[in-house]
């Protein structure tokens, strides 16, 4: 057997099975054996973990938006790569906007990977995106190496990554079906949307419209803009294109508990189709975002309490299959904060730091493990992306992406703990347990209670 040259021991080890005291052996950045804990080998360097702390796989958030190139005011590769090591992500995956140009076309992917080349902390693999007639890229993209693709049914925001339509759906099915490609979807459609009956204009922020309905700092208004209905007819939708056409369907962040029934009886007729939530739909409520916060601001919207209810459940039972960060940034003053006005505000959280604590935080108090934690962090999203086996597992064969972090711990969050570009977060001023201590990838120990490694070394998934 290889001798190791770093070992990870602690008492509370999340293996795949169970979480037992053991020593994780590592070799050339994998995992060459899981042994007893006792099991000491001399001449190997030793990492010990605290008494209290979890030793779990670095977590996978397949949901962020990096923004580079194009918009790197927004984010970028540096500094999202080092908030994850902070946050005890070892493997981002990069939506296909909003940066410019997208990532729709090979010559768009080729943009983003220079780009990120020599700039990342934690390794990062990258979504295509499939829009109005580029269905003939696909194969090219995924031949390229990107992980799967991305699908917008309403309006993305920005104008380069248009939304598709069901015919456009009818057109690209087939091919994403013949790769075996996975296609996620932001799953809102315009009909209930259009139908809620906003204006096309807003007036300024506190002042009502003529009609005296609508007022654009009430987060009120802004949630009745964006129906459950929106999102229950596009899950509809895509069950039914899904099962017609034999290819794999994601929900990308699922917040309408009406929904779920959907989801359920699909998944138990036979239909490849998986859901993801995020932590803003499990923590927060509408009932308790105040008039004007537009950090809060996010599409679907967050909803009420006993929706929130619903998704834990969910989440609990399997029919959602894992939480993503869905990090979303941008320049504060897009935010509008001083005006509040949450029908112009850019809408995304910033929150890729925080989703391991965020979920704990209210995971514990509704009785969920840590082996929970853990498979809806690390195990499913790996496997969402193909990357079972070598990331979201503490596993022989698998890459040392590890994090130690202590469950106990209480912090605030504050601005200056923050390591993504912007700071405007929900999250602050709140109290969170779980402190990350330690982050490894593959072996090499990238983060260390606030200080980082000193060059940037994740690598570029599939490419």
């Amino acid at each position: 057997m290889t001798s190791p040259q770093l070992i990870i021991r602690g008492q509370r080890i999340v293996l795949p099975d169970s979480i037992a005291p053991a020593s994780v052996h590592i070799h050339n950045g994998s995992i060459t054996n899981i042994s007893s804990y006792d099991d000491v080998i001399f001449n190997c360097a030793i990492v010990e973990a605290g008494e209290a702390s979890i030793v779990m796989p670095g977590l996978v958030d397949t949901h962020v938006h990096i923004n580079e190139p194009g918009r790197t005011d927004w984010e970028g590769f540096a500094t999202a790569t080092r908030a994850a090591a902070a946050g005890g992500a070892t493997t981002l995956v990069d939506m296909p906007l909003n940066s410019i140009p997208p990532t729709t076309t090979v010559e768009g992917f080729r943009a983003k990977l220079e780009a990120a080349r020599g700039r990342c902390y934690v390794d990062v693999g990258f979504w295509g995106g499939v829009v109005p007639g580029n269905t003939p890229e696909l194969a090219a993209l995924m031949q390229a190496g990107v992980l799967g693709f991305k699908c917008f049914l309403i309006h993305s925001g920005v104008d380069e990554f248009p939304n598709v339509t069901e015919e456009d759906l009818r057109k690209a099915m087939p091919e994403l079906a013949r790769l075996g490609a996975v296609l996620i979807v932001h799953a809102e459609v315009p009909g209930p949307i259009n139908r809620a009956g906003l204006p096309a204009r807003h007036s300024p922020a506190g002042e009502a419209l003529e009609d005296g309905k609508f007022c654009p700092s009430a987060y009120k208004t802004f949630l009745e803009s964006r129906p459950r209905a929106a999102e229950n007819e596009a899950v509809r939708l895509m069950i039914r294109l899904g099962e017609e056409f034999g290819a794999r369907i994601h929900i990308v962040h699922h917040s309408s508990a009406d929904a779920l029934p959907l989801l359920r009886e699909a998944r138990a007729a036979g239909v490849s189709i998986t859901a993801e939530t995020c932590p803003h739909y499990l923590v927060f409520a509408a009932e308790e975002i105040i008039d004007g916060a537009t950090e809060f601001k996010c599409c679907p919207p967050i909803r009420e309490r006993e929706n929130r209810e619903q998704l834990w459940q969910a989440l609990g039972e399997g029919t959602i299959d894992m939480v993503v960060s869905d990090h979303s940034p941008c320049p504060p003053d897009m935010k509008l904060r001083e005006s509040g006005d949450f029908l112009l505000a850019w809408g995304g959280i910033s929150s890729l730091q925080l989703r391991l604590p965020a979920t704990w935080t209210d995971a514990q108090q509704r009785g969920h493990s840590i082996e929970d934690l853990a498979r809806w962090l690390c195990q499913a999203p790996a496997a969402l992306v193909g990357l079972a086996g070598r990331k979201g597992t503490i596993d022989v064969g698998g890459d040392a992406d590890i994090v130690i972090w202590n469950p106990e711990q209480e912090f605030l969050v504050e601005p200056n703990l923050l390591h993504h570009r912007h700071k405007l977060t929900p999250y602050a001023g709140r109290t969170l347990s779980g402190v990350v201590e330690k982050t490894f990838l593959r072996g090499e120990k990238i983060y260390d209670a606030g200080e980082f490694a000193t060059e940037p070394t994740g690598l570029l998934l599939n490419v």
